[in-house]
């Protein structure tokens, strides 16, 4: 009965006729779009389009203040025999503790208990995760913003010329940051900052440096300190002094310790334009290569770091646009 009205419906009215393959065309197409997302699918986009509306997971960041800094004074002059002089620029009173010939088995070890057993707040609390595994220890008071250069050197009766070959099982010092008044610690989200530091020797002659610092923070984590890249506006470099065939000896050093992930490149001085634009102040760093070049403008448009082609899988602004508005209204 019902197929009989619908046939008499379709004989004396095209308009049912009509609204049936609308109907149809209607549901068809909800269908194919909401497999895709309720999305264009990709195949019929342009590849600008493509390109420019590709979506890059931004990073929120966290203002943390570090009251540790430290520096090699004149790392070329450093050696196991001479010694090393740092330069220390801290927030508040702090100890600087160096181990010498510090095990690298415990010094990770010891970065996870940071984690999971107790916090490395204190020179002891390092020493208790080391279980002494080092060769010589010296420690040093520094006062609030005093900018103190220490001079540290392995004693003469050790007799000690080098740590053997690469790879290591210890390295050559480790210098621990720890904050000296205990009200202190309850201020900082920061509690401790441990540096690895290289020191050339007899066996091992890559110039002085510091490896790797971790900011050990409060409650329980511990971060790995990495600079950020930014282009050059030109030659002039703090480490213009080395020459060629220092630095190529320097990266092939590297890459034999498996170090050579950008540390071999020497510092470079930064530039504070866009490379796209070459107008809008740089504020965006792209991860995972922490290459810092885009402005605010430029970075929507880009999947791939402009500089080294790499996938950007995470991105991060340097400063916020309020911020940035408080900086222009003090130049004017």
């Amino acid at each position: 009965m019902a197929a009989v009205f619908l046939v008499t419906l379709y004989e004396y009215s095209p308009l049912f006729y009509i609204a049936v393959v609308f109907t149809c065309f209607i549901v068809t197409t909800g269908l194919v779009l909401g497999w895709f997302g309720w999305d264009v699918p990709v195949i019929l986009r342009n590849s600008e389009e493509t390109q420019f509306s590709t979506r890059v997971f931004k990073k929120q960041m966290k203002q943390v203040k570090n009251p540790f800094g430290l520096e090699i004074t004149n790392p070329s002059s450093a050696s196991i025999t001479t010694g090393i002089t740092l330069t220390t620029d801290c927030l508040e009173d702090s100890l600087l503790t160096c181990y010498w010939g510090c095990s690298v088995q415990k010094l990770y070890e010891a970065l996870q208990k940071h984690v999971y057993c107790f916090r490395i707040s204190t020179p002891q609390a390092l020493e208790d995760a080391l279980y002494s595994e080092y060769l010589y220890q010296e420690q040093y008071f520094i006062k609030k913003d005093s900018k103190e250069e220490i001079y540290c050197q392995l004693p003469s009766d050790t007799k000690i010329e080098d740590f053997g070959t690469v790879p290591r099982s210890r390295y050559p010092l480790i210098a621990l940051l720890t904050l000296a008044d205990e009200d202190d610690r309850e201020i900082y989200d920061i509690i401790s900052m441990v540096s690895v530091i290289h020191i050339p020797d007899k066996t091992y002659k890559l110039s002085c440096r510091i490896l790797y610092q971790y900011l050990l923070l409060a409650q329980g984590q511990f971060h790995d300190l990495k600079q950020l890249f930014m282009s050059a506006n030109n030659n002039s470099t703090p480490s213009s002094s080395a020459s060629p065939e220092e630095k190529s000896t320097d990266r092939i050093l590297l890459e034999k310790a498996g170090l050579s992930e950008g540390e071999a490149e020497p510092p470079e001085e930064n530039s504070k334009d866009c490379v796209v634009c070459q107008n809008g102040p740089v504020n965006w760093v792209l991860l995972p290569c922490r290459h810092t070049c885009l402005c605010d403008g430029c970075v929507r448009y880009f999947q791939q770091c402009p500089m080294c082609r790499q996938f950007v899988q995470e991105s991060f602004a340097l400063c916020s646009q309020k911020e940035q508005d408080k900086d222009k209204l003090k130049t004017l």
